[in-house]
C-alpha cells in the first residue's frame, strides 16, 4: 500500500509534469479528466503548484491552478482552505485519500473536484522513486563537504572557530539594529514620514557622526524595540510584512489616536490595517462574530485618522505555516508586546533587572518570563477570524519563540542600548548572557552541524548554535571551504 510518506511531493510533481500514468484520469466523483496544459510550475514558496492550466473536467474546459499534496487531508492542514492564493485552483490531486472525499472547498467557498493519483500510477514508479532518493542520500555522507573527514580537526579547533562564528553573528546583529536607531533618529530630526527616505537616505546621513545625546528619546528606542520584535514574529514568510506593519502603524501614531489601556482598539487598527480582516459589509450577519463586527465599528472611527499604507490579505502566507504561527496568532503576540513597551516600560524593566539581578540564570528566566504571552480573549479558540479552533490556543508566544526573541532581539537590542550611553559594565553582562545562554530547541542547522562535525553537545549553548548557523550559511552553503578554519585543515 502506498503511504503519503512514500514519496516528497516534489516527486509527485514531476510525475504531474511527464504524464505518467496508467489510464484515462478521474476524479474521485468519476468525471474524466483530460489534460490540455499542465500549467506553468510554480518554484515560489507559496501558491498553488502549477499556475494556468487547462484541464477539461467532464464536460466543461476550466483554466485555473492546480495544487498536488502527498495527503487530502494535507489541504487543510497546510492552510489552503483560508488562503486566498488558491482561489483560483481547479483541480486538487493527492497521493492518498483515506476517506475518499469528492472535493476541496477553498476559501471563497468554492467546491473543487479532487483526484487520487496512487490510482493512476504504477507501484514500481515509486520504488524507483524512493530507490533514487537512497542513492542520493547514500552519496552525500553529510549536510557539510567535509563531513567525513572532519575528525582530523582537533575538538578544540573547532569549538574556538564555532564560537568566533557566534560572537560575528551577534555583532552583525549589533550593527544592523545600530544602523536602523540611527535611521530613526535622522527621521526624527528631519520630521519625515518613514516612506519618503525608507529606501535611500540622504548622503548627509552617512558624514553625521551621533553621539549618546542623540539617542534620548524614549520613542526612538521603543520604536525600534516594536520593529525588531514584529519582524521576529513573521518568521521568514511574514517577517518582511510584520516589519511594514510596525513602521506604518508606528508609535507616534498609536500614542496620538489610541486611548492608552484600550487593547480592543489596537486589535482593531492592526487587522484592518493588516487586512486580515473580513469585509464584514459584504457578509451575511451570522456569519460575522460580534468581535469581528466590533472591530470594524471601531476602525470606522479611528481609520479616519490613518493615512498610512495599508495592506491586503494576499500580502500574507499561510501557506505550509502551523497554525499557531498564523500572522493573525502573531500579531496579537505582537500587540502584546507593543502594550507592555507603551504601559508596561519594558525597557526600562529589563534594564532594572540587568542592573539589579547578579545570578545569571535567575537573569535569564526572569527576562524569559516577560517574553513568554498566554493567549486571551477571542484569539484564544480562533487561528483565523470567525471560525473556531477545533483546540485551546494556549500561547501567542511561547517558551521556544521567546528564547529565540531573547537571541535574535533582546540581547543585541540591549548591547546597542548600553554601548549608546557607554555603560560597558552592562555590555559586558549581556555577553556574559550569551555565551552562557542555552535554548531549548535546535533546528535542521544546527542538527545536521553538529552532527557533521561532531560536536553535538555544543547544539543548545547559544553561541555555538549560531555560529553553526553562520558557518553553514557563509561557508558550506557557498563551497567556502577553504576560506573555513575546519576547511583549511582538512582539505590541504
Amino acid at each position: 500500500m502506498i503511504k503519503s510518506q512514500d514519496i516528497s511531493e516534489n516527486e509527485l510533481q514531476n510525475i504531474w509534469k511527464k504524464q505518467s500514468f496508467t489510464s484515462t484520469l478521474q476524479t474521485q466523483s468519476g468525471d474524466i479528466v483530460s489534460v490540455l496544459s499542465i500549467g506553468e510550475h510554480n518554484n515560489s514558496a507559496s501558491g498553488p503548484d502549477f499556475k494556468s492550466a487547462r484541464l477539461r473536467i467532464g464536460n466543461l474546459v476550466y483554466v485555473g491552478d492546480i495544487e498536488i499534496d502527498s495527503d487530502y487531508n494535507n489541504w487543510k492542514t497546510h492552510g489552503h482552505n483560508i488562503d486566498s492564493k488558491y482561489n483560483k485552483v481547479i483541480l486538487h490531486i493527492s497521493l492518498i485519500n483515506k476517506n475518499n472525499q469528492h472535493y476541496i472547498y477553498t476559501k471563497d467557498g468554492r467546491k473543487v473536484p479532487t483526484l487520487t493519483l496512487g490510482k493512476f500510477v504504477k507501484k514500481e514508479l515509486f520504488t524507483k522513486v524512493n530507490s533514487i532518493i537512497q542513492e542520493r542520500n547514500d552519496n552525500n555522507n553529510g549536510f557539510i563537504r567535509c563531513n567525513s573527514i572532519s575528525d582530523s580537526v582537533e575538538l578544540n579547533t573547532k569549538k574556538e572557530f564555532i564560537a568566533k562564528l557566534g560572537i560575528e553573528r551577534f555583532s552583525k546583529k549589533c550593527d544592523r539594529i545600530y544602523q536602523r536607531l540611527k535611521e530613526l533618529v535622522y527621521i526624527s530630526d528631519l520630521n519625515l514620514k518613514e516612506p519618503t527616505i525608507r529606501y535611500s537616505l540622504h548622503p548627509e546621513f552617512a558624514k553625521r557622526e551621533f553621539t549618546s545625546k542623540d539617542f534620548k528619546d524614549k520613542n526612538i528606542w521603543q520604536q525600534l524595540l516594536y520593529e525588531l520584535l514584529f519582524e521576529s514574529l513573521g518568521y521568514t514568510q511574514n517577517k518582511e510584512i510584520m516589519l511594514k506593519l510596525a513602521r506604518s502603524v508606528n508609535i507616534d501614531f498609536i500614542n496620538a489616536h489610541i486611548n492608552k489601556n484600550n487593547f480592543i482598539e489596537l486589535e482593531s487598527l492592526f487587522f484592518n490595517v493588516s487586512g486580515l480582516i473580513p469585509e464584514v459589509k459584504n457578509l451575511p450577519k451570522e456569519e460575522v462574530s460580534e468581535y469581528t463586527l466590533q472591530l470594524a465599528n471601531i476602525w470606522e472611527i479611528i481609520g479616519k485618522n490613518y493615512d498610512g499604507q495599508k495592506f491586503s490579505e494576499t500580502d500574507w502566507h499561510f501557506f505550509r505555516i502551523r497554525p499557531q504561527n498564523f500572522p493573525t496568532i502573531r500579531i496579537m503576540g505582537g500587540i502584546q508586546y507593543l502594550d507592555m513597551i507603551l504601559h508596561s516600560n519594558l525597557i526600562g524593566v529589563i534594564i532594572q533587572k540587568i542592573d539589579e539581578i547578579k545570578n545569571i540564570s535567575i537573569l535569564i528566566n526572569s527576562i524569559r518570563s516577560l517574553l513568554i504571552i498566554r493567549s486571551k480573549g477571542y484569539w484564544k479558540t480562533h487561528y483565523i477570524f470567525d471560525q473556531p479552533a477545533k483546540n485551546e490556543i494556549k500561547y501567542f508566544i511561547g517558551f521556544s519563540r521567546a528564547d529565540e526573541i531573547m537571541v535574535n532581539i533582546i540581547l543585541p537590542f540591549f548591547m546597542v542600548y548600553f554601548d549608546a550611553f557607554g555603560k560597558k559594565e552592562q555590555s559586558k553582562k549581556i555577553l556574559h548572557i550569551y555565551n552562557l545562554f542555552k535554548q531549548k530547541d535546535d533546528n535542521k542547522i544546527t542538527r545536521e552541524v553538529s552532527n557533521s562535525l561532531g560536536i553535538e553537545p555544543l547544539i543548545n549553548n547559544t553561541i555555538y548554535a549560531q555560529g553553526m548557523i553562520e558557518l553553514y550559511r557563509n561557508y558550506c552553503s557557498k563551497n567556502n571551504c577553504l576560506e573555513c578554519e575546519i576547511g583549511k585543515i582538512v582539505f590541504n
